[in-house]
């Protein structure tokens, strides 16, 4: 979901950071893309809604499923319980 949101905000002028770079970067930093399956969709209806941003609650699925820690600098983030949050 990461990915697609970084293409949303490029497309409509948000992120001066073309597909190829995106690319170069993730190999660079050996990013492992996990794939949103029907089991992070079925985490979401558990998920307290203090977002309403579908991505950043797609996010948040997949770490508490996979239990993985988010890298983020948004605040709302730190209110979902089982989700360690970096930074």
């Amino acid at each position: 979901m990461s990915v697609a949101e970084l293409a949303i905000r490029h497309s409509i002028g948000k992120l001066g950071m073309p597909e190829e770079e995106i690319r170069r970067a993730l190999r660079e930093l050996q990013v492992i893309v996990i794939p949103f399956e029907p089991r992070h969709v079925f985490a979401m209806f558990s998920l307290a809604l203090h977002h309403r941003d579908p991505f950043d609650r797609m996010i948040l699925a997949t770490a508490v499923v996979e239990k993985l820690p988010i890298v983020t600098g948004d605040r709302i983030f730190r209110r979902y319980s089982g989700v360690k949050i970096i930074w």
